[in-house]
C-alpha cells in the first residue's frame, strides 16, 4: 500500500478531502492557526501525498510559535538531549511503517516546525515513500529556520542534484558558504552545481532556438563539427581516426575518452561504445553519470547480442538446439535487466529514468504487479512520461485490468498532438484493447486515426477496409 503514495496537487484532491482543505484555508484567513493545523493534518492522514496542506500546517505551527514566544531549538546539543530519544523512536517506526510514522511526525512539527531532526526523519521517511518533494519540503524548513545546521543543508543540496535540479542545489551550497565560509566541500559544490545548472540551460535555449546560436558562419561551422548526430559515416570515420590518436598519447583523458564512447554510441557500436564509456568511469573518480552511461550501453550490447541469436533462428527456424539457446538467452537477459536495473534504483531511489527502466524490466519479464509502483513513481518524469504510461499500460493489460490500461493510453494521448511514431504506437495499442475488452467501435475508431494519416501502418489497413466489407 505504501509504495502507491504519490503527490498530488489540489486538484487530484478528493471531494470530501478538498471540502476539509477549504476550511482549513477558511481558517487561516481567520487567523486561527491550531484550527488550521488539526484541518490539514485530518487531510494529510488520508492523502500524505498532498504537501501543501504539509506547507499549511508548518507556516501555521510557525506562526503559533511566533506568537506564544517559543524560541526555535537550535540543533544543538539542547535539541539532542529534549527531542533526541522523540526522533530516534520516530525513525524506527518510520521504517516499519513510513506511513504511520507520516502522522506522528506532523504532531511532533506541530510543537516545533524546524526541529532540525524531526525534519530529518521526515525526510528520510518521504524517500523511502518516493515523496520527492515532500523530502526536499522538509529539509527546506531546516534551512528556512535552522540554517547553521549545515550537515542537513549539504544533504538537502545533494537530494537536489540527484533529482537534476543544480539551480537549487547551488543556492543552497551558497548558503552554506554563507554559515561557513571554509566549507570546502560546499564552496566546490556551489561551483560546479553552477556550472551544472549553466550547461543544462544552454542546452535548453539551444533546443528551443538552435538559430539564435548560430549567429555568423564561424559558429555555424563550429556547431556542425561538434553535433555529431548531424555528421556522416565518413565524418565520424575521420573524427574518431583523431580521437583514437589522442587516446594513443594519453589514455587516462577523461575528455578525449568521453568523446570517443559518444561518439562509438551515434555510430551505434555498442561494444567499443560500452568499454570506453566504462573507462571513462573508471578514470573518472567516480562518475555517476558515466557510470549509469556503462550500464545502460552494457544493456545495450546485452540486447544485440540477443536479437543476433533471435535473426539466427529465423533462418533456421528448424534448429530446436538453437531454439533452447534463444529461450535460454531471453529468460536470462530478462534476470540480468532486472537485478542490472534494480542496482541502479538502489543507488539513486528518487530518479523517474531509473524507475522506468526498472518497470520496463520487470514487465518485459513478465512480472507485471512488480513492474506497476515502479512505472507509477516514474510518470512524474514528464520526459519520459508518454513512455511510462504506454509500459504501464502493457502492464495492466498483462494483469487484465484492461479498463485501467484503457485509462493510461488515454492520458497518454492527451499528451500528444502530432500524430508522431509514438501517437501511432498507442493508439494501436489502445485499439488493440479495446478489441479485447470487445469494444469493437472503440478499437475501429484508434485505428482509423493511424488509417488517415499512415496507410501502411502495421495492419491497419487491413483492419479498418474490412470493417466496411
Amino acid at each position: 500500500m505504501s509504495d502507491q503514495i504519490v503527490e498530488i496537487t489540489e486538484a487530484e484532491l478528493p471531494q470530501n478531502l478538498k471540502t476539509l482543505w477549504l476550511k482549513a484555508l477558511s481558517a487561516v484567513e481567520m487567523q486561527n492557526h491550531s484550527y488550521a493545523i488539526s484541518l490539514a493534518n485530518a487531510v494529510l492522514k488520508d492523502a500524505p501525498g498532498f504537501l501543501e496542506a504539509r506547507q499549511l500546517a508548518r507556516k501555521c505551527a510557525a506562526q503559533v510559535a511566533s506568537a506564544s514566544g517559543k524560541k526555535k531549538k537550535s540543533g544543538g546539543m539542547t535539541a539532542l538531549l529534549s527531542g533526541g530519544v522523540s526522533s530516534m523512536k520516530l525513525a524506527a517506526a518510520a521504517k516499519k511503517d513510513p506511513v504511520s510514522a507520516l502522522v506522528q511526525l506532523e504532531k511532533e512539527l506541530e510543537k516545533d516546525p524546524y526541529d532540525p531532526q524531526i525534519n530529518d526523519v521526515l525526510f528520510d521517511t518521504a524517500m523511502r515513500l518516493n515523496l520527492l518533494d515532500t523530502a526536499a519540503f522538509a529539509l527546506e524548513t531546516v534551512r528556512k529556520g535552522a540554517p547553521e545546521n549545515t550537515k542537513l543543508l549539504h544533504k538537502l543540496a545533494e537530494h537536489y542534484l540527484l533529482r537534476d535540479m543544480p539551480d537549487k542545489a547551488t543556492d543552497v551550497f551558497n548558503d552554506i558558504v554563507k554559515q561557513d565560509p571554509g566549507d570546502i566541500d560546499a564552496v566546490k559544490g556551489a561551483k560546479d552545481s553552477s556550472a551544472r545548472a549553466s550547461m543544462k540551460k544552454q542546452k535548453w535555449e539551444e533546443a528551443q532556438s538552435l538559430d539564435d546560436l548560430k549567429k555568423d558562419a564561424a559558429q555555424v561551422a563550429e556547431l556542425e563539427a561538434a553535433d555529431r548526430a548531424a555528421m556522416t559515416r565518413d565524418q565520424q570515420l575521420e573524427k574518431l581516426g583523431q580521437l583514437i590518436q589522442q587516446y594513443q598519447q594519453d589514455q587516462n583523458n577523461l575528455a578525449v575518452v568521453k568523446q570517443i564512447a559518444q561518439l562509438y554510441e551515434e555510430m551505434e557500436n555498442w561494444k567499443d561504445a560500452h568499454a570506453f564509456y566504462d573507462w571513462a568511469y573508471q578514470i573518472s573518480n567516480g562518475d555517476a553519470a558515466l557510470k549509469l552511461k556503462a550500464g545502460q550501453i552494457g544493456d545495450r550490447v546485452a540486447n544485440e547480442q540477443l536479437k543476433e541469436l533471435e535473426a539466427q533462428l529465423e533462418a533456421d527456424p528448424n534448429n530446436d538446439a538453437l531454439r533452447a539457446q534463444v529461450v535460454e538467452a531471453r529468460q536470462s537477459r530478462a534476470r540480468e535487466s532486472v537485478a542490472e536495473a534494480q542496482k541502479r534504483v538502489e543507488q539513486n531511489p528518487t530518479d523517474p529514468q531509473l524507475r522506468y527502466e526498472l518497470g520496463a524490466a520487470l514487465y518485459n519479464a513478465g512480472e507485471y504487479s512488480e513492474a506497476i509502483p515502479h512505472l507509477q513513481q516514474a510518470t512524474r518524469n514528464p520526459h519520459i512520461r508518454t513512455r511510462v504510461l504506454l509500459t504501464l499500460a502493457r502492464a495492466f493489460d498483462g494483469k487484465e485490468m484492461h479498463d485501467l490500461a484503457i485509462k493510461q493510453l488515454a492520458d497518454a494521448l492527451a499528451d500528444l498532438h502530432a500524430m508522431d511514431s509514438t501517437k501511432k504506437e498507442v493508439l494501436y495499442e489502445k485499439g488493440l484493447i479495446h478489441e479485447k475488452m470487445g469494444v469493437a467501435d472503440e478499437a475501429l475508431e484508434c485505428f482509423k486515426q493511424i488509417y488517415e494519416v499512415d496507410y501502411g501502418y502495421r495492419d491497419v489497413a487491413n483492419r479498418v477496409e474490412s470493417s466496411y466489407s
